[in-house]
């Protein structure tokens, strides 16, 4: 039997209860045919036989692929892990890049996250939701570059935006377009020539 629920629009949900229920089961079959066909048969009548969910419940929800993505990405930073506290920036960096290889390497998350970010190389919209989402994941690791910051680790200007986005950015070029293995050799590798970069000054907002 489907469950018809109406309410308000993506992520406006109460905690619990059955629109809660609701959101959960389509972002899980979202997810899913994402993983397994791509973007482009993202189809909402499909996520909603999947989900086991009235067609008129994800219909008047979320609209379109697009809205459903938006949405997805949203449940997954707010479901991401944490920051890391390990007390040096190297430290925090690794965390940061082990999560981020295991995430990739994972076959559904990887698969996942290629078919969303081809969308996003093709519609603005769920472009304008992947910058959202990345933008929210780097603002929370970007207090341990502040942290370091404050210990002396790095020097005071240090972006550390710049310094997330620089860690991920060798594990996303080597996932999306090398086909070799993404181990943690890789994320270790990226975590210390990031830190190193920062100590000598190359992230500073005036570099």
């Amino acid at each position: 039997m489907t469950v018809d629920e109406s309410g308000p629009g993506p992520g406006a949900v109460r905690p619990g209860g059955r629109t809660a229920r609701v959101r959960t089961a389509v972002l899980r079959a979202a997810g899913d045919v994402l993983a397994e066909r791509g973007f482009a048969h993202l189809d909402l009548a499909d996520v909603a036989r999947r989900a086991d969910v009235g067609k008129t419940t994800v219909y008047r929800r979320w609209g379109t692929a697009t809205g459903l993505v938006a949405d997805l990405l949203l449940d997954m930073a707010q479901q991401s892990v944490p920051r890391a506290d390990t007390g040096s920036l190297l430290g925090d960096l690794t965390a940061n890049a082990r999560l981020v290889q295991r995430t990739l390497a994972d076959p559904r998350q990887g698969a996942l996250f290629k078919a969303v970010i081809t969308a996003a190389t093709c519609d603005p919209k769920a472009a304008d939701a992947l910058h959202r989402f990345y933008a929210v994941r780097v603002e929370e690791w970007a207090g341990c570059v502040r942290r370091a910051a404050a210990r002396g680790e790095v020097p005071e200007s240090t972006d550390p935006h710049e310094v997330i986005r620089a860690t991920s950015a060798p594990l996303y070029y080597r996932f999306l377009t090398t086909g070799l293995p993404l181990d943690e050799t890789a994320a270790d590798r990226a975590a210390t020539a990031t830190a190193a970069a920062a100590r000598a000054g190359a992230y500073t907002r005036d570099a």
